[in-house]
């Protein structure tokens, strides 16, 4: 199967602060926008940000220790990818939710993860796998 790029609309509080977060912090490239929504390259997919009243994280659920926020959406990267992402974040002094780690480590479907929050609340979760064909595995 050939990987499409996905299209996410979701909810921000003011189109400036999206603007410097996702195009200044996680250095996504603009594409087009109104004066009430924004589209951002995120890795290659389609993120349309439009500025309504509502927001952010509903709940949480725990995952392999963490209590992982609900609602989240990111990208799966390739492992160098992820640890230069995760770099960048660090050196932007991000907020994480949950920092960098590695989660159910030697484990089937062992990963690299991270959560933080843009500033409307929306939680994202960045993760990578040392090997791709475990990303669904059992």
């Amino acid at each position: 199967m050939t990987l499409r790029p996905f299209h996410l609309a979701l909810s921000v509080r003011d189109i400036e602060s999206t603007r410097e977060f996702y195009g200044g912090i996680l250095g996504c490239e603009e594409g087009r926008s109104a004066e009430t929504w924004v589209d951002f390259d995120l890795f290659g997919h389609q993120l349309s940000l439009h500025a309504l009243a509502t927001s952010g994280v509903t709940g949480r659920n725990a995952v392999d220790g963490d209590a992982v926020p609900i609602p989240h959406f990111g990208v799966v990267l390739e492992w160098t990818q992820w640890h230069t992402f995760a770099e960048r974040l660090v050196e932007r002094q991000v907020d994480f939710v949950i920092p960098p780690r590695i989660r159910f480590e030697g484990l089937p479907g062992e990963q690299a993860t991270l959560f933080f929050l843009d500033p409307s609340g929306n939680a994202l979760e960045f993760k990578s796998f040392r090997d791709d064909t475990s990303i669904f595995r059992q």
